[in-house]
């Protein structure tokens, strides 16, 4: 009983690390995206940007944070949100350039300002497009929390690290495993979000 609870402990942790990546990644990329896709001139910069924190090593880059935050949550959310923003921003400005023009223009024929052209038709048509990212990002990031436990703060890659330091298979099967079940169900959720969100999505595919 003891192992469930702290199992159920690390998988709760795993989560929240996770989601709350997830979460601030996309509080900065839906505006920056939208920013970028409105002022094309700055999409580059902001993808370059994004593109060098993704490519930089997740180890290299946690121990380089512990000097300035220490073995903290913070710590860890900084490098875990690092790695969601070029998925994310890539998405949103994919999302919106594929916004056909006749719709855009349809709606400002019926008056629509910008912000209601964005919140009431933009946004609306690009969802399933800015929800692949974010399922692409939550999936990445599931992994990428494993390795913060080498801050204290790995969630279910607690019991990894535990089995390589004490050579003991179980608790890294363990760490392992469950890491890849909640990756998969993550993506399988929230893969059936977007089914039950954008339902013209699959009226538009028809039968196969």
């Amino acid at each position: 009983m003891r192992n469930l609870d702290r199992i159920g402990e690390r998988l709760m942790e795993h989560a929240y690390l996770t989601f709350l990546a997830v979460g601030i990644g996309l509080l900065i990329c839906i505006p920056a995206g939208i920013y970028a896709h409105r002022h094309r001139r700055i999409y580059a910069p902001v993808t370059w940007f994004a593109g060098l924190l993704y490519t930089i090593p997740s180890l290299a880059l946690f121990a380089f944070l512990t000097t300035y935050t220490g073995l903290t949550t913070l710590t860890a959310e900084i490098g875990l949100v690092s790695y969601t923003l070029l998925i994310l921003v890539r998405n949103v400005v994919a999302g919106l350039d594929g916004v056909p023009v006749d719709t855009r223009e349809a709606a400002q024929g019926m008056g629509y300002t910008s912000r209601q052209l964005l919140w009431r038709v933009e946004l609306p048509l690009a969802f399933p497009v800015i929800l692949a990212g974010i399922r692409v990002a939550t999936v990445t990031i599931i992994g990428l929390v494993t390795v913060t436990s080498l801050i204290g703060k790995g969630g279910l890659g607690f019991f990894i690290l535990q089995g390589m330091r004490r050579f003991f298979s179980t608790p890294i099967i363990v760490g392992a495993g469950l890491s890849v079940l909640l990756a998969v169900t993550a993506d399988v959720t929230l893969l059936g979000l977007q089914k039950l969100l954008t339902p013209w999505t699959r009226a538009r595919a028809g039968p196969a």
